[in-house]
């Protein structure tokens, strides 16, 4: 189902109450990934199989069978009501997840938004250049610029009679995008703090949940969950492996 295509129609929801980042505003804003420098260094040795990726946790999940069963647009509803409450609540359920683990993310243990073990995401600053920034640091600029975008009427209109914006359907792609970016950031470099807090089945579903949704809706590109050859994030080969096990559409 393609939900680009589909603007002009809008619905009234109940008002929400907000649910804040745990942190200030920033005033730069989330744009695209650049791998680190390419230096010429030995080959590493054979990276070890992420635990994420290694049985039983690999099968942890609270949903059984295809989650495509619970993406599907509900009759009767409007696609631009469904995506906006969905997107919701993937932000706020992911919010909660990272606040169980924040403590375990610092700028000595995560000096870069990694996401693979040779990928790490930048942000554009506010002269629009692309910088490494520590993974809560960059977390924190996501989920407070997702925070900002939730609050704002104009974007996510609440109140009988205000339609979703035309550019809605591109907005919505950068915050997937970007909160992509914080699931794989949690994998890569936090799943045995998951683990430890025996919390996998509950994650694994989130994720899958968000995955299924976001390719259901075409707010996804295979190239943003895989990334390129030179590299790739790491929850690529989970979404892969998801599919291989029936989880995911192929």
């Amino acid at each position: 189902m393609s939900f680009l295509g589909s603007i002009g129609r809008s619905m009234t929801r109940a008002q929400r109450g907000p649910k804040r980042s745990p942190s200030a505003s920033s005033t730069t804003s989330p744009i695209d990934t650049v791998p680190p420098g390419s230096a010429l260094v030995a080959p590493p040795p054979p990276a070890q199989k992420p635990l994420y990726l290694s049985s039983p946790f690999v099968d942890a999940a609270l949903v059984k069978g295809n989650f495509k069963t619970i993406v599907m647009l509900p009759k009767y509803v409007d696609i631009m009501e469904w995506v906006a409450v969905n997107i919701y609540d993937f932000y706020t359920n992911l919010n909660e997840f990272y606040g169980t683990i924040a403590e375990c993310c610092t700028q000595h243990s995560c000096p870069t938004m990694s996401a693979g073990s040779s990928l790490n995401y930048t942000w554009i600053n506010q002269e629009r250049k692309s910088v490494h920034l520590p993974a809560p640091t960059y977390i924190d600029y996501v989920m407070t610029w997702v925070q900002n975008l939730l609050d704002d009427e104009n974007v996510f209109p609440t109140k009988s009679g205000n339609d979703f914006p035309q550019v809605f359907p591109s907005t919505i792609k950068h915050v997937y995008r970007q909160l992509l970016r914080v699931f794989a950031h949690i994998y890569h470099a936090h799943y045995p703090q998951i683990l430890h807090l025996r919390s996998e089945p509950h994650f694994n579903s989130l994720f899958a949940h968000f995955l299924a949704f976001g390719r259901e809706y075409e707010l996804l590109e295979p190239k943003d969950v895989k990334g390129a050859s030179s590299s790739p994030v790491g929850v690529g080969a989970l979404w892969e492996k998801w599919k291989e096990m029936g989880l995911l559409e192929a």
